[in-house]
C-alpha cells in the first residue's frame, strides 16, 4: 500500500485537515485508489476508483484497510480511543462474524435453528452475518464440507 500527502488545510479552530492519496494494490492485479480525508475527528473517504469494482461489502470495510497505514503515514495523528472505537461499531455495516472453523459452526447452528423453526435458513445465515445471499450460501457450502451440516443432496 502507499500513502502520500496530497494537500493540507490549517483551520484555526479545529487544527488541520489533511487530505492523502492512497492506492492498495493486490498480487492479483487488483487495484484501489482513494483520496482520504483525515481532519482531528475523524478519518473519512472521499474518493474510490477500484480495478475491478469494490463490492458493497469490501466497500464498507475499505476505511479499515487503510486506517493503520494511512495513521502511520500521518504522525499517528488519528485517534483511537474509546470514542472513536464507539462510532467504529456504530457504522459497521454488517456484525463481526468470526473467521474458520468458528465462523462455520455458527453458521451451521444459525442454519439448523432456522430449519427447526420453519423459516428460509439461507435468509437466516444472511440475517446472522450481514452478508449477502451469495456470500451465505458460501458460507453454508463451506459448513458442509467441515462436516457440521448434511450433505444438500445424494447424487445419482
Amino acid at each position: 500500500m502507499s500513502v502520500w500527502p496530497a494537500w493540507e488545510v490549517r483551520e484555526s479552530a479545529s487544527g488541520v485537515t489533511s487530505w492523502f492519496h492512497v492506492r492498495l494494490a493486490f498480487a492479483d492485479g487488483a487495484r484501489v485508489d482513494l483520496l482520504a480525508v483525515l481532519s482531528a475527528t475523524a478519518l473519512s473517504i472521499e474518493d474510490v476508483r477500484a480495478e475491478p469494482p469494490l463490492s458493497l461489502d469490501d466497500l464498507a470495510v475499505v476505511a479499515e484497510w487503510i486506517e493503520e497505514p494511512l495513521s502511520e503515514a500521518c504522525g499517528g495523528r488519528l485517534g483511537t480511543g474509546p470514542e472513536q472505537e464507539r462510532e467504529s461499531q456504530a457504522r459497521r455495516a454488517r456484525p463481526t462474524w468470526p473467521r474458520g472453523a468458528e465462523g462455520r459452526l455458527l453458521v451451521a447452528e444459525e442454519y439448523m435453528a432456522a430449519q427447526r423453526d420453519g423459516v428460509d435458513p439461507v435468509l437466516a445465515v444472511m440475517d446472522a452475518t450481514g452478508h449477502s445471499r451469495r456470500k451465505s450460501l458460501r458460507l453454508i457450502a463451506g459448513a458442509r464440507d467441515a462436516g457440521f451440516l448434511a450433505p444438500r443432496h445424494a447424487r445419482r
